[in-house]
């Protein structure tokens, strides 16, 4: 049995899912953080307070569990989340004193749980495992007018020399991480990520299409949060450019509908073709 750190330092593992920078990695975190606890090992997943309402401990079963940890005000904006990184680590040491707690691996997600996990290690004198989830440079090369500060790619070019091994999804995120971050391809492990068989499995897909409504028109979907950084913008221009879409659907899944994004929800609105949310 092994106790293990999980930092999730802007990511809730237990947040609503389809707020704002509530999405894939919160699910990633707390399916891994149960399907390890479920094998016998201890898990603590540290973040940060987002709601004042939340408990401090929150138990998820067989021996994980979310802790909250309070750096700076609840509602912050995740641009400014790293100048609340030395609170976040004083108080996570000082939880962690307080409870007698040790770790035998941190295992930290995204960038800005780099650079926490990366004191932790070094404090605790710990192995410290990284998952970047996403990675500045290759959101740069990937799309014209991506943002990305010059802090976050430093950060992430120390979290790569730093960590012991990085484990990512896919083999092509491996490649951007030695050809872009010269990360060494030793300490880099390729683990797809896993599908929860109980919830997610082949159905007739004839009957599916009548079940949701959906005649011989073909498909296009989305599935994922309503917001510039997902990309939206970018399929609904591709799609409006089509020559023919009399008998082609967009299919949109996802979103706060109770806070969009303004401008993205008036390209929506003012379509000039079928589109189904």
């Amino acid at each position: 049995m092994y106790r293990l750190a999980f930092v999730s330092f802007h990511g809730c593992p237990v947040a609503r899912l389809g707020q704002k920078d509530s999405g894939g990695m919160n699910v990633y975190v707390l399916q891994i953080a149960r399907d390890l606890a479920a094998q016998g090992n201890l898990v603590d997943v540290y973040t940060r307070y987002h709601d004042p309402s939340d408990p401090r401990v929150i138990d998820l079963g067989n021996g994980a569990r979310v802790i909250h940890i309070e750096a700076g005000p609840h509602q912050s904006d995740k641009e400014t989340l790293y100048g609340y990184i030395p609170e976040f680590i004083r108080n996570l040491e000082n939880y962690c004193s307080t409870e007698h707690l040790s770790y035998d691996l941190i295992h930290s997600h995204y960038w800005l749980s780099g650079s926490v996990g990366m004191h932790l290690g070094q404090s605790w004198n710990t192995p410290h495992v990284t998952t970047f989830h996403t990675l500045a440079k290759a959101k740069l090369r990937a799309r014209v007018g991506e943002l990305e500060s010059n802090l976050r790619v430093s950060e992430e070019q120390k979290i790569v020399s730093e960590a012991n091994s990085i484990i990512v999804s896919t083999e092509q995120e491996k490649q951007d991480l030695v050809q872009l971050y010269e990360a060494s391809k030793e300490k880099i492990e390729v683990v797809s990520p896993g599908v929860d068989t109980d919830q997610f499995h082949p159905k007739d897909k004839i009957e599916a299409r009548k079940s949701l409504g959906f005649t011989d028109d073909k498909v296009v979907l989305y599935v994922g949060r309503i917001e510039p950084l997902k990309g939206l913008d970018i399929l609904i221009t591709a799609f409006s450019e089509l020559d023919d879409i009399s008998d082609v659907k967009l299919v949109i899944v996802g979103g706060n509908l109770d806070a969009p994004d303004e401008e993205l929800y008036k390209k929506l609105l003012n379509l000039k073709f079928s589109i189904v949310f």
